[in-house]
């Protein structure tokens, strides 16, 4: 009865492994998020398992039938549209609830963006973290970016195309000239290609050719350079006391967090500690 939670390939029909295929041709049921679009790979590798869409807008009611599945002795696979099921895909309410069951969850690696991204880019991998989907609406990614623009370590999240540029752009408000970053797409597909540079030379690849915006963006940002956060640190001790004669405290930390660059939930720390 366990639930396997399968990678499928992000572009390449070849990126999946023997052992995913095997447990696609052998179990009861597969969760697919978009059975059309699953069902290109599992033509492609024959295999005739029945399939049944699970999706974030049908996730919540379907679970508790698919535990009771589960329970009863089914075996049962769960596959997204591309890449590793649960990393910005649906699967979550489904694993906790069964895991809750006493069912026994098995993962089934295989490709994933971040990761693939993530090595061959030339940003530092020893520390990073993964955000997701960066907000549609221009003030919240901004926001989002601002938070991120001091960490020690490299960001990485999604970008669509339809945003691409106005992300860009926003980083490169936030980050400047210098910052390295690195914009892959199309990974293991015919037009794959992975960009590291500083964002104004970015920006000029994807202005140059309309054709650079499409496909699904990973971004990663490398970490902050140890020169300009300990500045960053040396501007905010000289601020902060000054704007909080002036005015509240949450108030102080948003306008230093505006002049310094640094997330604003640290600043505010800072100032109920001084």
């Amino acid at each position: 009865m366990p639930l396997y939670i399968i990678a499928t390939p992000i572009g390449n029909l070849d990126d999946i492994t023997f052992r995913a295929i095997e447990t696609l041709k052998t179990v009861d049921l597969i969760l697919a998020e978009d059975t059309r679009h699953s069902k290109k790979l599992l033509t492609h590798y024959a295999i005739n398992t029945p399939t049944q869409a699970f999706h974030e807008y049908n996730e919540s009611a379907k679970t508790a039938d698919i535990v009771t599945q589960l329970v009863a002795g089914k075996n049962i696979a769960l596959i997204s549209d591309a890449g590793t099921p649960l990393i910005s895909d649906p699967g979550y309410v489904l694993v906790h609830e069964a895991k809750k069951s006493g069912i026994i969850v098995s993962p089934i690696p295989g490709a994933s963006a971040i990761i693939s991204a993530m090595s061959a880019s030339g940003i530092a991998s020893n520390q990073f973290t993964f955000f997701g989907f960066l907000p549609a609406k221009t003030t919240a990614r901004i926001k989002v970016i601002q938070s991120i623009a001091h960490i020690n370590e490299t960001a990485i999240f999604y970008e669509s195309p339809k945003r691409i540029l106005a992300c860009a752009n926003d980083l490169l408000q936030i980050l400047g000239n210098e910052r390295i970053v690195c914009f892959a797409k199309e990974i293991s597909k015919s037009f794959e290609t992975i960009v590291t540079n500083t964002l104004p030379k970015i920006i000029d690849y994807l202005t140059t050719d309309n054709a650079h915006q499409k496909g699904e963006f990973v971004i990663l940002i490398s970490a902050i350079d140890k020169n300009n956060a300990i500045q960053g640190e040396a501007q905010l001790d000289k601020i902060l006391p000054i704007l909080l004669i002036e005015m509240g405290t949450s108030k102080a930390a948003k306008l230093a967090a505006k002049i310094t660059g640094i997330d604003k939930k640290y600043c505010y720390q800072r100032a109920i500690n001084l």
